[in-house]
């Protein structure tokens, strides 16, 4: 069996298993209805089930998908695993009392255990332990911890995207394009999070659901998996671990949304298929 056969099979098996459990949880929504309800900026209510699908999609896709070497995949069930769970809890349970990592770090050193800085050392714990899993044998102990790093923190970079219908799903599928058409185990291993997230990019565009922080934390957290296993070379796991951890704090005190509308080409892109802005957006 060749390669590209092997991730199609990944691919399709994340996507129907997404599309599965959104159609299944929209019928019998787990705690109610309300319970996963949100209203968005149009006055309009959506529903946060289609983040937990697509997650249990990449992660049932990730398990079953052939070629996958074993600790690959097992790293990438934990840090995918550990984002989602946290990040529907934060979804579910979070309030408004802490924003981004400064907010989150200040709660911690605070000794205030919120449900973002939860998640923040939870997803962080998890991505260690996993980017240590997806560098060789004999890699010293820097690299691993590089390697933890970029996975923990593309995790939470892919969700501080998530402010507008279907942008975290572009930019996944943007930046696993390279991993994808080449060979090798970092395309492998995104082959299920994209089918899972592309099977729903068409509710989320209609703003019918939203990926929320289970479906955003966890793409993001198999993205940086994939990305550490698949730079091989020490000069390109740091380089790409530095460019996540600029983003991160840049997003501290630069809107990505301001950024984005005033570029041209990325404009566009980021508006493709959405509805119309009609009022202000936050």
């Amino acid at each position: 069996m060749t390669v590209v056969p092997d991730r199609l099979i990944g691919s399709c098996v994340a996507a129907a298993t997404s599309t599965a459990a959104y159609r299944l949880g929209r019928r019998n929504p787990p705690g109610g209805a309300a319970r996963w309800t949100r209203t968005n900026h149009r006055g309009e209510s959506l529903t946060l089930l289609g983040g937990p699908s697509v997650a249990v999609g990449s992660l049932v896709g990730t398990a079953i998908a052939p070629g996958l070497p074993t600790r690959l995949r097992c790293a990438a069930l934990l840090a995918g695993g550990t984002a989602a769970v946290l990040g529907a809890y934060d979804d579910l349970a979070g309030g408004a009392d802490a924003k981004g990592l400064r907010g989150h770090l200040g709660s911690l050193a605070r000794g205030q255990l919120t449900t973002g800085s939860a998640k923040l050392v939870g997803i962080g714990a998890a991505g260690l332990v996993a980017g240590g899993l997806t560098r060789p044998r004999g890699s010293g102990p820097t690299d691993r911890l590089v390697a933890g790093v970029l996975v923990a923190g593309t995790a939470n970079l892919v969700n501080l995207l998530d402010l507008r219908p279907g942008r975290a799903t572009k930019a996944v599928v943007v930046a696993a394009l390279p991993a994808l058409v080449r060979g090798g185990s970092g395309g492998d291993c995104l082959a299920p999070p994209v089918g899972a997230a592309l099977a729903l990019l068409a509710p989320d565009l209609a703003e019918q659901t939203m990926l929320g922080d289970a479906g955003a934390n966890c793409l993001g957290a198999l993205l940086g998996v994939a990305a550490a296993a698949g730079l091989r070379r020490r000069r390109s796991l740091f380089a790409a671990t530095a460019v996540v951890t600029a983003l991160t704090l840049a997003s501290e005190r630069v809107s990505f949304t301001a950024v984005i509308e005033s570029t041209p080409g990325l404009r566009e892109f980021d508006a493709w298929g959405r509805r119309p802005v009609t009022g202000p957006t936050p």
